[in-house]
């Protein structure tokens, strides 16, 4: 099997517009508010989670990030002080991540800039209809992707 030209189009434009938009986010939050994308973005999955805690391989998951590659950033966090670990009391193996004050404040200072620079840099560029179709797509696609198995008629 092999992509057609529109096909293949549509998915280069995909990453890139991806790749260009996040690149954008990144650096507008590096310039105003100190935190890169990829630890607003783990301080925000950890804010929204019950008490401000989950575990280590959810975060990992969430966040689009291999154990490994999660452990080099929270230690990043945990030198900031914005998280920290905490054994699983039920499993001496788990380890939890644990958003702290310092972290969800930060997070929360941030907000306004990704929120802005996501609404420009993104958002700006979609009519209302073009958003209920994205919101449709792309939530069919994360659909069948859950779970691998998944196969499309």
């Amino acid at each position: 099997m092999e992509l057609n030209d529109e096909q293949a189009s549509a998915w280069h434009s995909l990453l890139v517009a991806t790749g260009r938009v996040e690149a954008r986010i990144d650096e507008e939050l590096i310039a105003e508010a100190d935190i890169t994308l990829a630890e607003y973005e783990v301080l925000h999955h950890l804010a929204g989670a019950p008490d401000g805690r989950l575990r280590m391989n959810e975060l990992a998951d969430l966040a689009r990030l291999s154990p490994s590659g999660l452990t080099r950033r929270f230690d990043a966090l945990v030198r900031r002080d914005w998280v920290t670990r905490e054994r699983c009391d039920d499993d001496r193996r788990g380890v939890f991540a644990q958003l702290t004050r310092a972290g969800r404040a930060r997070m929360e200072s941030a907000r306004p800039v990704h929120d802005r620079a996501v609404i420009e840099h993104f958002f700006q560029w979609l009519r209302p209809e073009d958003l209920r179709c994205m919101t449709k797509v792309m939530g069919a696609v994360a659909e069948a992707n859950e779970d691998r198995t998944a196969v499309r008629a």
